[in-house]
C-alpha cells in the first residue's frame, strides 16, 4: 500500500521539526555554555566545569532569591484565588447588562503589552511607597493574575447546577454551608487548575516585577535580567548558569501543572 505525501503534510512536519531543532539548539547552547570553559571555537566545549554555577551562587544569595520568588508566587496565587472565586461565582450565577463587556475586559491584561499599564502602575506603587518591597511586587502582579484566574474558574462554576444549591437550601443549609459542603467540593478541579496555571504564569512574569522590584524584593527572573544587562562585567557562562537554574524551576512547575491539569480544561466562555 503506497503512502501519499501531501505537500501540506510535508510542510507541517518540516515546520515542527525546524521549530523543535531551533528550540533545542538554543537550550543546548545555553546549557553547554554554562558548563564550558575556554569554549571559543568548535562544536563542543573542550572543558566542562560547574564552577560557573558556584560563581552564580556566590554572586547571588540563591536561597533568598528563591525565597522571594516563591513568596511572591504563592502569595499571588492565594490572594488571587480569594478574589477570583467569588467574582467568578457572581459572573456564573447572574446575568446583567454589560456582562460580556466585563468578561472581555478581563482579557485585556493578557492581550495588552504589560508595559502599557505597567509604567503607570509602577509610578503609583512608588507614590504610595510599596515599590522595592515584596508586598509591592505581590500587589502589582495581582493585576494580570486575578482576571486570568476568574476566566479559568468561570466554566467550572457554571458546570455546577443551581438545583444543587436550591436543594441544599431546602434542607436547611445556610450560605456558608452551601459554599463549604457543595460548591467548593464540586469545583475542586477548577480551583486546582486555576491555582497551578496561575502559579506557572506568576513565576514567569518579568515586566511588572522588574518595574517595582528592589534589592531585597528581586525574583530570580529579575536577577537574571540584571546580570545580563545591568552595569558591571559578568562572565556570560555565569549568566547562562543562572538562566539554566531559572529554566529548571519554571519547567518543574510546568511539568507539575501538566501532571494535574489538561490544557483543554482552560476554556474561556464569552457569551
Amino acid at each position: 500500500m503506497s503512502v501519499k505525501f501531501k505537500p501540506s503534510r510535508i510542510l507541517f512536519v518540516a515546520s515542527i521539526v525546524f521549530y523543535v531543532f531551533i528550540v533545542l539548539g538554543i537550550l543546548l547552547t545555553v546549557v553547554l555554555n554554562s558548563l564550558s570553559k575556554g569554549w571559543f571555537s568548535g562544536v563542543l566545549p573542550p572543558y566542562l566545569t560547574t564552577e560557573w554555577y558556584a560563581y552564580a551562587a556566590n554572586d547571588h544569595d540563591i536561597p533568598s532569591l528563591l525565597g522571594v520568588t516563591f513568596t511572591v508566587v504563592i502569595a499571588d496565587v492565594l490572594i488571587s484565588l480569594l478574589i477570583a472565586f467569588p467574582a467568578a461565582y457572581v459572573l456564573a450565577r447572574h446575568e446583567f447588562k454589560g456582562k460580556a463587556l466585563l468578561l472581555s475586559a478581563f482579557l485585556l491584561p493578557m492581550i495588552v503589552p504589560p508595559m502599557t499599564y505597567g509604567l503607570p502602575l509602577a509610578m503609583l506603587a512608588y507614590k504610595v511607597h510599596i515599590a522595592a518591597r515584596v508586598i509591592g511586587v505581590v500587589i502589582v502582579n495581582l493585576v494580570p493574575i486575578v482576571p486570568f484566574m476568574v476566566l479559568v474558574l468561570l466554566p467550572f462554576i457554571e458546570q455546577v447546577g443551581t438545583n444543587l444549591e436550591s436543594a441544599a437550601k431546602m434542607l436547611g443549609a445556610n450560605r456558608w454551608t452551601i459554599f463549604r459542603r457543595v460548591l467548593v467540593p464540586l469545583t475542586v478541579p477548577g480551583i486546582l487548575t486555576a491555582s497551578i496555571l496561575s502559579l506557572v504564569k506568576a513565576i514567569s512574569m518579568f515586566d511588572l516585577t522588574y518595574l517595582v522590584a528592589g534589592g531585597n524584593s528581586q525574583t530570580i527572573v529579575v536577577a537574571l535580567y540584571a546580570d545580563a544587562y545591568a552595569a558591571g562585567a559578568r562572565p556570560p557562562q555565569a549568566v547562562d548558569a543562572l538562566a539554566v537554574l531559572y529554566f529548571l524551576i519554571a519547567m518543574t512547575c510546568l511539568i507539575i501543572a501538566l501532571k494535574f491539569v489538561s490544557p483543554t480544561q482552560m476554556v474561556f466562555k464569552l457569551k
